[in-house]
């Protein structure tokens, strides 16, 4: 519990002439390390995982937790749309070493509160990981409420916590004080990430992550030790790099932004993803050069 604070960004999937490039992604990894960031969380969205194969998944989750030889926590997202894939995707994830899980309340479907409730008591009842629901309405289709966290809780005692991606404030508060402030609840939408910080989540699980790890570090150990000013001060010049990921839809600005830094070869994507256009290009390179990183790379 105590490692599941600060960032932990969510890395893209590297792919080269359309198969996974499991050698970036090892790179990815091992740049995190050295960087400062708190952890990873391997196939979140920023990885694109509905465009790829259950055994790209879970070898993903391998190399990583491979890669990061527990010098950071690897949290697995094993959430599909299917329960029989999400259960096969978890098996494979604790088998292989990830330090936590990550489930995604099933999208498109849009279950009822009391299938949600069934479904990740039956997810806990297979795994002794611990447990984080992610909650991302506007790409799953479904919220779940504070009331049926509160009953997944008392039947999954390790469900630990909730990747929070919506600008949901009350929420927040609303789950911390129903399930307690030790409820990891890490935030996700970069421009609310000191908000959520600030009320009480953990931490931050956000794409800018990728860009400047150590300043999003940072902004997370400045909020833990109470420095709400250096935080704040933090969040203001990280703002538009934060605007900068959903100019287009992630990981589409990302990509291009690694590529650009030099911290990915290619930006490379599978469809019905594409690359950025030459306008969306320009945009970024203006962003990255106010930014300081252009330099720095």
């Amino acid at each position: 519990m105590s490692a599941l604070g600060g960032s932990f960004p969510p890395l893209p999937t590297p792919f080269r002439d359309g198969c996974v490039d499991y050698d970036a992604l090892a790179g990815l990894v091992d740049y995190h390390v050295r960087e400062g960031s708190h952890g990873i969380l391997v196939c979140g969205t920023t990885a694109e995982p509905s465009t790829l194969t259950t055994d790209e998944r879970a070898e993903c989750v391998r190399v990583a937790v491979k890669v990061a030889a527990g010098r950071v926590p690897v949290v697995a997202a094993t959430g599909s749309q299917s329960h029989a894939e999400t259960v096969e995707l978890t098996r494979r994830a604790e088998r292989d070493g990830a330090d936590a899980l990550l489930v995604v309340t099933p999208y498109y479907i849009r279950p009822p509160q009391r299938g949600l409730v069934e479904y990740f008591a039956d997810l806990g009842g297979r795994t002794r990981l611990p447990l984080l629901v992610y909650h991302i309405p506007g790409r799953a289709g479904v919220e779940i409420t504070a009331d049926s966290m509160a009953r997944i809780r008392e039947r999954v005692p390790h469900l630990v916590g909730m990747k929070h991606a919506s600008p949901d404030l009350a929420f927040v508060t609303k789950l911390l004080a129903r399930l307690g402030p030790d409820f990891r609840i890490f935030a996700v939408l970069e421009e609310l990430s000191f908000p959520m910080l600030a009320i009480g989540a953990a931490g931050v699980m956000n794409a800018a992550g990728n860009l400047a790890p150590d300043r999003v570090a940072a902004l997370c150990d400045h909020v833990a030790a109470g420095k709400l000013a250096d935080a704040r001060r933090a969040h203001f010049e990280l703002y538009e790099l934060f605007e900068s990921i959903f100019f287009d839809t992630n990981p589409i600005p990302l990509k291009y932004m690694l590529r650009r830094l030099g911290i990915l070869e290619r930006n490379e994507h599978r469809l019905p993803m594409v690359a950025a256009t030459p306008e969306l290009e320009a945009r970024l390179d203006g962003v990255l050069e106010r930014a300081g990183l252009l330099a720095r790379a």
